[in-house]
């Protein structure tokens, strides 16, 4: 069965597109350092309302960003227009993607915890890349202790529903790994206070790349 190009979940689009313009710096700052030193094409999956684009340095030559949300694929559009590179938004999923000239990078910005199977997702990545191309992630990972009770708790009622299907307790890192990717560079951090009961306060932000 063929993976469907378009996913439109309108209350997901107005709670994104509400946060999107109003990201903080620290959230800029860290969509900004994922993206440094890139180079040549790049897939970004998962465009949202395109708030990497203005990051991308001018070394990239292309970024190809399939967007499945008709709403945000709309934003998207507007944010690739005003791009400091040349950005084509398209309506798909990485899943339907098909695999033509590989990417000499793949950016992954808070969207491998949305994708219904991120290990099939990650697989897919991996045959999109070049060898020696890197996987630049920031994502929301799983957390230990009494924040992972928490994420679990709202991975299994009301998050997933009006995040479009984020789920907080995942172990991306190490699906990344198990997909054939090598890690490199990698650091965790918080993005709000360790004691705020937040579900998405962890993250992962780091470089992976497959085997040359």
């Amino acid at each position: 069965m063929a993976s469907p190009v378009t996913l439109d979940n309108p209350l997901f689009a107005r709670i994104w597109t509400f946060m999107s313009s109003r990201e903080t710096d620290w959230l800029r700052d860290r969509r900004r350092e994922n993206l440094e030193g890139l180079s040549g094409r790049v897939l970004e999956v998962g465009a949202g309302t395109g708030s990497n684009f203005g990051f991308y340095p001018d070394t990239v030559t292309e970024v190809v960003a399939p967007e499945p949300e008709s709403r945000l694929r709309e934003a998207a559009r507007e944010a690739a227009a005003a791009a400091p590179v040349p950005v084509t938004v398209m309506a798909s999923t990485v899943e339907a993607l098909d695999a033509g000239e590989p990417f000499d990078a793949i950016v992954c910005s808070l969207v491998l915890c949305s994708v219904d199977q991120p290990e099939q997702v990650l697989r897919q990545l991996y045959a999109l890349l070049k060898p020696g191309g890197e996987l630049r992630y920031f994502e929301h990972v799983a957390s230990r202790g009494a924040r992972g009770g928490l994420q679990r708790l709202a991975d299994a009622t009301i998050w997933p529903r009006l995040f479009g299907n984020c789920h907080t307790h995942r172990d991306t890192e190490a699906m990344i790994t198990a997909a054939g990717f090598t890690v490199g560079t990698s650091r965790r951090g918080h993005q709000f206070p360790v004691w705020a009961p937040v579900p998405v306060s962890e993250f992962a932000l780091g470089c992976a790349s497959r085997p040359a």
